[in-house]
């Protein structure tokens, strides 16, 4: 064992030296295919030449300079964001735990300079998870998460998973925002129906209070539209991002109306490295691949051919698998053996799922995954269901 590391991975006994779209090749030349692409972080699969060619022009001319001065490929990427989402501002991170950590001071410091300071409190939701830094586990509110590292950050409210009754009952005087994602990705791809997204939408208008969607894991193109929350015909007051933005390359944004970005002037907040000419320039090509009416529509006719060949695998294994959830390319099975043994004896097939709760595991392609290797993903995944059927 690798003593050097903190051991805070359980790590599959698996490394990798290079990949190549929707594969990955251990030293030894074999090749997985690769059905978690990063937890949702490689939009476009391992090395791509448009993405590769971004970077390197870049990383010829410069790397880094800090937000002391202006950065135009971060004002390219923001105009990108602002022209085609709800989003008047954008502020650029490294990572989806501090989009998270952004969105929630955004929504105090819009209630304190307003003069409502008491007005603290955010609602979110069992099964949520919004990374892992002081404000993103006491979001989430999960004993797994935040045992032992107490006190958590005080002002979140915990209620069930989509219950209206439940949700207005908990708005008071102190109610600042609901924190919602759209389709729960590490609580077991949990999909929130068009019309609870909808519901909650008029919540916080009725109340008066900011809507805040966590689009870290389904956001850029996973569902086929750029933005999960799309589907319902609502626009959010602020949306985290992060994952497939960069394509592989540390990235997130924070993107927000201008009323509630209204508190974050200058000196509220900063990033050394956040919106660095890197990271920019492969968001921007990511941006001009993946949100295009052909990219997106393509996702959605893959999602379909995946979710056929799910379906046939449930009538056909229906002591190994559940019911098959989510939209797009997050998608999810619900097993009924462990999901765990599902994901090891997958390494056995060449084959890379990713856990998730409620005994779920999850498919996370990259978004331009071929016919052909989805398919071959449908052999795998079935030859694991039979390998596990064959050892009980």
């Amino acid at each position: 064992m690798n003593t050097s590391i903190l051991p805070t991975y359980n790590r599959a006994p698996l490394a990798f030296e290079r990949g190549e779209g929707s594969w990955l090749f251990t030293k030894n030349g074999n090749g997985y295919l690769d059905m978690g692409a990063g937890i949702a972080v490689n939009a476009l699969g391992h090395s791509n030449s448009e993405l590769v060619d971004a970077l390197t022009s870049q990383a010829n001319k410069l790397w880094h300079v800090s937000n002391l001065y202006e950065i135009p490929e971060q004002q390219r990427l923001a105009e990108l964001l602002v022209d085609t989402t709800f989003a008047d501002n954008v502020f650029f991170t490294n990572s989806g735990t501090e989009s998270c950590e952004l969105a929630v001071k955004m929504v105090r410091k819009f209630w304190y300079e307003k003069g409502y300071g008491e007005r603290v409190e955010i609602i979110t939701f069992d099964g949520s998870f919004h990374g892992r830094s002081s404000a993103g586990i006491a979001a989430a509110g999960s004993e797994k998460l935040t045992k032992g590292f107490g006190p958590m950050l005080p002002g979140f409210v915990h209620l069930p998973w989509s219950n209206h009754d439940a949700i207005e009952a908990a708005i008071n005087e102190k109610t600042a925002a609901i924190l919602v994602e759209p389709i729960q990705g590490e609580g077991g791809i949990r999909l929130l129906p068009e019309q609870c997204l909808k519901g909650l939408r008029d919540l916080c208008d009725k109340h008066d209070i900011l809507l805040v969607v966590d689009e870290v894991q389904c956001g850029v193109g996973r569902t086929g539209r750029l933005f999960a929350h799309e589907w319902s015909g609502i626009e959010p007051d602020i949306a985290m991002v992060a994952k497939g933005i960069g394509g592989g390359f540390p990235l997130g944004a924070v993107l927000a109306k201008t009323s509630a970005a209204s508190g974050m002037t200058a000196g509220t907040h900063g990033s050394t490295y956040g919106g660095n000419p890197l990271a920019c320039s492969v968001g921007i090509k990511v941006l001009e691949i993946v949100n295009t009416p052909e990219f997106l529509n393509s996702v959605t006719e893959k999602s379909g051919l995946i979710t056929q060949g799910l379906l046939g695998l449930i009538d056909k294994y229906p002591d190994i698998f559940e019911e098959i959830r989510g939209t797009g390319l997050m998608l999810g099975i619900k097993c009924k053996c462990p999901n765990l043994d599902f994901v090891r004896e997958g390494y056995e097939k060449s084959i890379l799922t990713v856990p998730a709760s409620d005994n779920v595991v999850r498919l996370l392609p990259a978004l331009n995954i071929t016919i052909e290797e989805i398919n071959e993903a449908l052999s795998r995944l079935e030859q694991t269901a039979n390998s596990l059927r064959i050892a009980k």
